[in-house]
């Protein structure tokens, strides 16, 4: 029992340290839209990943048609934003000879390739928008030059949005908090492959990295009309 309320009294602590934290003003001038794997695996209708691995379709469509509302408000109000794809090579030798998780999984099920490597027609990157090609993990940080991007361009608050929540999000999320970057996740923006895997996110491992919004509130903090 003890140990139950020591849990409780510690996630609250951290609740409300987090909340001080991020209440702090946003300039928008040093924050990003990093857009996590809008590539068609994910986002397209016949998205290979999407059809394999989704149960939860209507939550999985509704983080696309919220993302479209982030993108086109950080295009309009000139926050940077960055495109984090996937794209191994055919060979998939980029993972090395990985016996399990991620590495494995995917060579496995030989995804991540031809036309399932484009980023999906709706959020094609503009001429002035970073796209992070290079990379060997599940976090964006891996093997990428996401880091070096955000340090040599002053940005030291990041939004994420993508996929999957659970898995290349959370990872990023981690990532970010460990380099000292003040991160945000538009959790609505977001989609796991079920809705107690993105419940599970939000309510028992967002807190520990960083602070959820919902896309509204994304709106209302940088929209100036």
């Amino acid at each position: 029992m003890r140990k139950f309320l020591f849990s409780k009294i510690l996630v609250v602590t951290l609740a409300i340290l987090s909340s001080k934290l991020y209440a702090a003003p946003i300039d928008k001038s040093k924050s990003a839209l990093v857009m996590i794997e809008y590539q068609n695996e994910w986002v397209a209708g016949d998205g290979t990943l999407r059809n394999l691995l989704v149960k939860d379709e209507t939550l999985f469509k509704s983080a696309i048609q919220h993302s479209k509302t982030l993108l086109a408000t950080a295009r309009k109000e000139g926050i940077t934003v960055i495109h984090v794809t996937l794209k191994p090579d055919a060979q998939y030798r980029i993972f090395g000879d990985a016996e399990f998780g991620i590495r494995a999984a995917i060579p496995n099920a030989k995804t991540w390739q031809g036309d399932m490597q484009s980023i999906h027609r709706d959020f094609m990157p503009t001429a002035n928008e970073h796209v992070i090609t290079e990379r060997t993990g599940v976090s964006g940080f891996a093997g990428s030059n996401l880091d070096s991007f955000l340090r040599n361009n002053g940005i030291d608050t990041i939004f994420l949005a993508g996929f999957a929540t659970h898995v290349c999000v959370e990872s990023t999320l981690r990532d970010a908090h460990d380099k000292g970057y003040r991160t945000f996740v538009v959790t609505d923006a977001t989609g796991a492959f079920t809705q107690s895997q993105q419940s599970y996110f939000e309510n028992e491992i967002l807190h520990h990295f960083g602070h959820g919004m919902k896309s509204t509130e994304f709106i209302k903090t940088f929209d100036n009309g």
